[in-house]
């Protein structure tokens, strides 16, 4: 099991294969997508990579998080976001991970947070068919209809489809195919749509119900730390 990585959603297009077949893609940006830390299995009970992406406001930090960030000695992150990991697959920290990481053709799993509409009825939240068009029924046709029984049980069910809060909520997309990748700009291209506005951060991982491409890059792709770097080249 290899890390993901976090990107930046900058929204839809269509490019053509070279049978001039056009295909749908979301654009997902990774910028500076670096290991703050690490969690082991000694240690922490299990084994996972910590990502961070973004640059934040220094002021908005905590002083336990300016902490975290001095003793990994790494720049401080805006999100931040865990990948569980097996032990061989693990990546040192200050590493920065590039998009080469997935290799074009395979399968991944994209999460994002969907996009909020506010409170909507039972038609739009739950594909509810409403009320009939006519024999007496009156304003009242994008109603849910009846909610619950008579004196027994005499009550709603909790968690009754009910109008409410649609969206904002956490979504995963499953085996969406990368179509091509960009090192030098940092982009990946995915077939179709994912969760989430424009702007909006996504976590890009191999996909858990399907074989992972023999072209994958193992534990990853990625840029080695300053300090590793140096160490090998003496």
């Amino acid at each position: 099991m290899r890390s993901g990585l976090i990107a930046l959603k900058l929204g839809m297009t269509r490019i053509y294969t070279e049978d001039g077949v056009q295909v749908p893609v979301t654009v997902l940006k990774v910028d500076n997508c670096q290991v703050v830390a690490q969690k082991t299995q000694e240690k922490h009970g299990y084994t996972a990579v910590q990502l961070g992406v973004g640059v934040p406001k220094i002021k908005r930090l905590t002083k336990a998080e300016r902490g975290h960030f001095a003793a990994q000695k790494v720049e401080p992150k805006r999100k931040l976001q865990e990948f569980r990991v097996t032990p061989e697959n693990t990546i040192p920290v200050g590493a920065e991970i590039t998009v080469d990481h997935f290799d074009p053709g395979q399968y991944v799993d994209v999460t994002g947070t969907s996009m909020g509409k506010g409170f909507a009825g039972g038609m739009k939240r739950w594909n509810f068919a409403g009320l009939r068009a006519t024999h007496g029924v009156s304003v009242s046709h994008r109603s849910i209809g009846s909610t619950g029984n008579r004196q027994d049980p005499g009550k709603v069910f909790k968690n009754k489809k009910m109008p409410g809060h649609l969206g904002a909520e956490t979504v995963t997309t499953q085996n969406i195919v990368v179509v091509k990748t960009d090192v030098e700009r940092g982009l990946i291209l995915v077939r179709g749509s994912v969760p989430g506005v424009k702007g909006g951060w996504v976590s890009v991982r191999d996909a858990v119900k399907r074989k992972l491409s023999d072209g994958a890059p193992k534990p990853g792709s990625f840029k080695a730390p300053v300090e590793v770097a140096a160490a090998a080249n003496e």
